[in-house]
């Protein structure tokens, strides 16, 4: 875990680097200072001239200026090392998310992920902090004070050693219950922000439905789990406290009364006024050490959970991978299905496609129809290579999807899912997804083609108005034709409309077709839809049932021997008729 989240690290090296460096510098010059302090108290004592006190004082000076300097370095550097390193931390784990297949993405949440570079990035950009500048100085102050305190006076450093031990047991116990805690804890984060995500993004069916109440109960439930999980944390980390107040009275208990007793039995031989002032101090330095201590503990109790979560998704290898030598060119848009078997997960017991053998001529119109889940969007994942087959080959222009360089493929087959997205920018920012370089009047032809142009021109800003996010402010039938045009400009071999006219009314469909056929005759077309009439003109209509291909065939022959579709185009038709009667 580590080890991966070191590779974050990258240009930030060198500050984290120096960071501690210059804390090593600090500590050792704050362990100087009551050294010396006590010698300055000492030619106050012998009635020393003001040369020598004036020099001690000097030096004290220098050295608090080089401790104020070398922890304002220290700060900074340490700072940049952390803000840095959660910034490459986002963006590889961002990366990460972007090279995934839909079966990697499918183990994730969308909530669990946006914790994940959010919530858990800020914890380890904490800790990570913690660990180049709290954490190096903390146990280096404690073994230089406890080294300056034993030369001080050995016998006296012995409470020390009667005090650490009793410490480190009760941290020990301490984060030994509360990491666990931490754990699960981060879950219930996830379930809150998967609270708030749906809330927002179907805030429409919430207000239609009238389940405020309903959604504010669920919100309410996730936030209390998480308030509950951090209570129960915090209520075993507040511990630390008054175990941290016991230690460092007793300590300085202890350091006083044996202390003035050895000042008083050895009139000052064994252990001075100075020295004893030293003592104390350094019994501070180490006390406020363990104290820090302990508080890196906890955070890195905290954060080890979020850590292991990063190093989770930046582990994560994705199932769908380039060849060796990738093939970088799609001779055509031929498509054929031989002897596809596929399932979701490996251990399914049903198959969502079974024994699929079936070819597609470059350039052929095909429709695709069947019920729901008879496998109709699985069949169109597979070709551009969403998820890779579980038995059997999917070829395009001859070639297996397996062989193509991953981006050529996909550059080459434009596919209108059936939930469609536009992102929040201007319809033209929206259009050049398709093709970054278009012009304006490129995408004004491929719209007019997509029955997009007039409604486009009657907004008054135009090819310029701004779509807000996911596109609420057009209709569904609008943001179909965009999502339409948008792929047309890709110019590709093979496009895929996923039920993608389903808002858009017959004429308009039609249209669409008609424009297909007559703009790209050369692209191979593949349509799915729920209505016959989007494609019954298709050269063939491929009838799905259960994750297998029940018929192939015109539309006249399919009405003869496929008593699915011969189903569902009588009820669709008496529907119709009813309507006109």
């Amino acid at each position: 875990m580590i080890k991966t989240l070191m590779k974050s690290i990258r240009e930030y090296k060198l500050y984290s680097v120096l960071a501690p460096l210059i804390i090593a510098g600090e500590v050792v010059v704050e362990c100087i200072i009551p050294f010396v302090t006590a010698e300055l108290v000492r030619r106050i004592e012998e009635n020393s001239g003001m040369d020598e006190i004036v020099k001690y004082g000097l030096i004290l000076l220098g050295l608090a200026a080089l401790s104020l300097t070398c922890g304002a370095l220290a700060g900074y550097f340490a700072a940049t090392a952390g803000c840095g390193f959660a910034k490459n931390l986002r963006h590889d784990i961002y990366y990460a998310i972007q090279g995934y297949s839909f079966a990697n993405v499918d183990k994730f949440s969308t909530a669990g992920l946006v914790t994940r570079l959010t919530t858990d990035v800020s914890n380890v950009q904490m800790a990570f902090m913690m660990i180049i500048r709290t954490a190096v100085r903390c146990p280096l102050m404690l073994i230089f004070a406890l080294v300056m305190a034993i030369g001080v006076s050995p016998k006296m450093s012995l409470a020390f050693a009667v005090i650490i031990p009793v410490l480190a047991i009760g941290l020990f116990f301490i984060i030994k219950n509360a990491h666990p805690i931490f754990k699960t804890v981060f879950k219930k984060y996830d379930a809150l922000n998967n609270s708030v995500q749906e809330n927002v993004s179907g805030m429409r069916v919430v207000k239609a439905y009238v389940r405020e109440d309903y959604e504010r109960a669920k919100f309410s439930k996730a936030s209390g789990d998480v308030k509950d999980g951090f209570t129960k944390a915090e209520k075993i980390l507040a511990l630390n406290s008054p175990l941290m107040q016991f230690c460092f009275n007793a300590l300085m208990l202890m350091v006083c009364f044996f202390g003035s007793r050895l000042i008083i039995s050895t009139s000052g031989a064994d252990l001075d006024i100075p020295g004893f002032s030293a003592l104390l101090t350094y019994g501070a330095q180490i006390l406020m050490s363990l104290m820090m201590v302990s508080m890196i503990i906890v955070m890195l109790s905290m954060s080890m959970e979020s850590a292991s979560r990063i190093a989770e998704v930046l582990r994560e290898k994705s199932e769908i991978v380039n060849p060796e030598c990738p093939i970088t060119d799609v001779p055509d848009g031929s498509i054929l299905f031989d002897k596809v078997s596929f399932s979701y997960k490996a251990n399914a017991e049903k198959r969502a496609l079974k024994d699929i053998n079936l070819f597609i001529a470059s350039g052929e119109t095909v429709g695709i129809i069947g019920g729901t889940g008879s496998g109709k969007t699985t069949l169109i994942q597979l070709i551009s290579r969403l998820y890779d087959v579980s038995e059997g080959a999917v070829k395009v222009g001859g070639i297996d999807v397996r062989d193509y360089d991953i981006e050529t493929l996909r550059d080459q087959v434009s596919v209108v899912l059936q939930k469609n997205l536009l992102f929040t920018g201007t319809i033209k920012e929206n259009l050049r997804w398709g093709d970054p370089d278009a012009t304006d009047e490129e995408m004004e032809r491929i719209c007019k083609l997509a029955q997009a142009h007039e409604f486009i021109k009657s907004f008054p800003d135009g090819y310029d108005t701004h779509i807000t996010q996911g596109g609420t402010n057009v209709s569904g039938g609008q943001k179909q034709r965009l999502c339409i045009a948008r792929a047309l400009l890709k110019k590709p071999k093979i496009l895929i409309l996923d039920d993608s006219t389903s808002a858009v009314d017959t004429k308009t469909d039609a249209l669409i077709r008609k424009a297909f056929a007559e703009e790209i005759p050369n692209t191979t077309k593949i349509i799915i839809a729920q209505r016959v009439s989007s494609v019954e003109h298709a050269d063939k209509i491929i009838v799905l049932d259960g994750g297998s291909i029940e018929s192939v065939g015109k539309h006249s022959e399919l009405m003869l021997r496929s008593p699915i579709y011969r189903e569902i185009y009588e009820s669709q038709n008496k529907g119709a008729q009813e309507d006109e009667e």
